[in-house]
Formats: structure tokens, sequence, C-alpha cells
């Protein structure tokens, strides 16, 4: 991914700013989803076609993760080690949610739909942060 690119989505030219955005972005998106899959695994359950108790278990999981990644995005300078967790957690979420929709879950249609949306998202989460960390180490 180019540098302006990447200045263009993240409104930047700094590298660490953009970094810091990407993280920030990602921590709000994975809090949010995390939250609503905690306050109505039951509800949600039923219209993605997976189990609420499942759902609730990924809910606080996700809200610890976006609780970290929040943390790491307030920092003026993430730490490179930290990012490249995060952008692996993130590549390997969106991996296995495609997984488990396929092999593993029997998703509702809107299930079908809501799985790879998710993992498109959090794969793109993924591509942004190791370009903008990428571009760090050059800037």
């Amino acid at each position: 991914m180019s540098q302006a690119l990447l200045a263009g989505l993240s409104r930047t030219t700094d590298p660490r700013r953009s970094l810091r955005r990407f993280l920030a972005l990602d921590a709000v998106v994975t809090g949010l989803n995390g939250a609503a899959y905690l306050a109505a695994p039951g509800p949600l359950g039923r219209l993605l076609g997976i189990d609420g108790t499942l759902l609730a278990a990924l809910g606080a999981f996700l809200v610890a993760v976006a609780a970290g990644i929040g943390l790491l995005a307030s920092r003026p300078e993430p730490p490179a080690t930290a990012v490249r967790l995060v952008v692996d957690l993130n590549a390997a979420w969106a991996v296995i949610s495609i997984a488990a929709a396929v092999f593993w879950l029997e998703p509702t249609t809107a299930g079908a739909l809501w799985t790879p949306a998710q993992a498109l998202t959090v794969g793109c989460f993924a591509a942004l942060q190791w370009s903008a960390l990428r571009a760090t180490a050059t800037a």
C-alpha cells in the first residue's frame, strides 16, 4: 500500500498518526461489536445462527481486545511488536471467522452475510495497520 494511499485514508501524511488512527478505529469497531454480542447474545445469536453462549464469550473477548488496542492507539509511538500482534490477531480472526462459518457453524442467511462482512472489515484493518507500521519504519 502506497504512502499516498495511506495518507488519503487516514487524512494525514504522518505514518505514526495514520497507525494510531487505524488502531483507534479498530478499537472502536471491535468494542462496539463485542458490546453488542455481550448485550444481546440470545437475539443476535438467533439472528445470526450462532449459539448465544458462544456469542457472549466472543463478545467478552472482543471487548478485552478492543481495550488493549485502544490502549495501544493512545500511545504516541505504539510498539511495533504489539502492533504486529494486533495485525496477526486481526488476520487470524478474519480467516477463522470464514472457516467457522463454512466448516463449523450453521449460520442463518443473516449470519452468512454478516460473517464475511466482518471478516473483510477485520482483514482490512490488518492490512491498513501493517502498511502504516511499515511506513513508520521508513519514516
